[in-house]
C-alpha cells in the first residue's frame, strides 16, 4: 500500500470536509432554527466566490480580497433576508422551495450580468503556492493546509459564539423553542436576520477560499449544496457538532473512496469490472451512509438538545 498517497488523500478529504463544513453549518443554522428550506445557499457560495474574485483584483491582494468580501457577504445576507426571504417564513416547505429556486435563476443571471459567462480564476500570492514537507515525504499544497486551518477555526469561533455569547443563548434558545423565546420578550425577526447573514457569510466564505483551487463560476454550487445537504441529514439538522462530524466523514469517504475503491475492489473483481463500478458506487456512498443514517436515526447522529426528533 502506498501510505505517503493514502497519507495525502486523507488530508485532501479533510480539505473537502472543512470547505463542506463552512457551508453546512450556515445551512443548518437556517434550517434548523428558522424551519427555512434555502436552496438558494448554494447561490451565496458561488457569489462569495465572485466577491473574492472581484475584490482580489481591485485590491491586487488575495487577503486584502477576503477581508473585504466576508463582510459584503454577510451584508448581502442581510438585504436579502430583508427583501426576500422575511416573507416565506409563515409559509410551507414546498412555497420555501420553489421561491429559493427562483432565487438560484434569480442569482445565475445576475452573475451573468454583472460577470458575464466565463469563469473568474484567483490568482494566488507565492507564499501560498508552494507546497511544505510533510512526513512520509508528502509535499502538500500550503494552500489546501490554509483551508483545513480556517475551517478549524471557524469550527472553533462558531463553537464559542454558539455556547458562550448571549447572541449563541439565543440562537440555541430558537432552536428549541422559538415560540417560547419570542414570548418571553426575543426579538425573533432580528434574530432570523442575524442567523441568515451569519449563514450567508458562512456559505460565502466556503465559496471564497475553494474558489483559487476551482475558479468562481456559474452553478458552482449546485453539487456542493447537495453535499451540504447530506451533511446536515447525517450530522442532525440544527446541530453544529453533527455539521462538523458529518463533513469530515463525507469529505473522506468522498475523497478515498474516489481514491481507493476500485484497487479495492480489484481484490475481488476483473480489473475492467472493478474500474467500472469503482467510480460508479464511490459516488454513491455518501448517499447510502445518509439511508442508513435515516433508517437507523433519523434525528441524525448529534441533533441539537432539546429539539424535536
Amino acid at each position: 500500500m502506498n501510505y505517503a498517497l493514502f497519507a495525502e488523500q486523507f488530508l485532501n478529504g479533510i480539505q473537502l470536509g472543512m470547505v463542506l463544513f463552512l457551508l453546512a453549518a450556515g445551512l443548518t443554522l437556517i434550517f434548523g432554527i428558522m424551519d427555512l428550506v434555502n436552496l438558494a445557499h448554494g447561490s451565496l457560495y458561488m457569489l462569495g466566490a465572485y466577491y473574492a474574485a472581484t475584490f482580489t483584483e481591485m485590491t491586487g491582494s488575495f487577503v486584502l480580497g477576503l477581508v473585504i468580501a466576508v463582510p459584503v457577504m454577510i451584508l448581502s445576507g442581510i438585504v436579502l433576508e430583508i427583501v426576500a426571504i422575511r416573507t416565506l417564513y409563515r409559509r410551507d416547505h414546498l412555497d420555501h422551495v420553489l421561491a429559493t429556486f427562483g432565487l438560484i435563476l434569480f442569482f445565475r443571471e445576475l452573475v451573468r450580468i454583472f460577470w458575464g459567462s466565463a469563469g473568474r480564476s484567483i490568482p494566488l500570492p507565492d507564499y501560498l503556492s508552494g507546497a511544505v514537507a510533510l512526513p512520509l515525504g508528502i509535499d502538500y499544497p500550503v494552500y489546501r493546509l490554509l483551508i483545513i486551518v480556517l475551517g478549524l477555526a471557524v469550527a472553533l469561533g462558531l463553537y464559542l459564539l454558539v455556547q458562550r455569547t448571549r447572541i449563541g443563548m439565543l440562537i440555541r434558545a430558537g432552536a428549541s423553542n422559538r415560540e417560547m423565546a419570542g414570548a418571553l420578550g426575543v426579538n425573533i425577526p432580528l434574530l432570523y436576520t442575524l442567523i441568515f447573514g451569519i449563514g450567508a457569510g458562512l456559505a460565502g466564505f466556503s465559496g471564497m477560499i475553494i474558489a483559487p483551487l476551482t475558479a468562481a463560476n456559474i452553478g458552482m454550487g449546485d453539487t456542493v449544496l447537495i453535499q451540504a445537504l447530506v451533511v446536515i441529514v447525517i450530522g442532525g439538522i440544527g446541530s453544529i457538532r453533527g455539521a462538523f462530524v458529518s463533513s469530515l466523514l463525507i469529505g473522506l469517504i468522498d475523497t478515498l473512496g474516489r481514491s481507493f475503491l476500485d484497487d479495492l475492489m480489484a481484490l475481488f473483481l476483473p480489473v475492467n469490472a472493478a474500474e467500472a463500478a469503482g467510480p460508479a458506487l464511490s459516488s454513491m456512498l455518501i448517499y447510502i451512509l445518509m439511508a442508513a443514517i435515516l433508517f437507523f436515526r433519523p434525528q441524525g447522529l448529534f441533533p441539537p438538545k432539546g429539539a424535536k426528533a
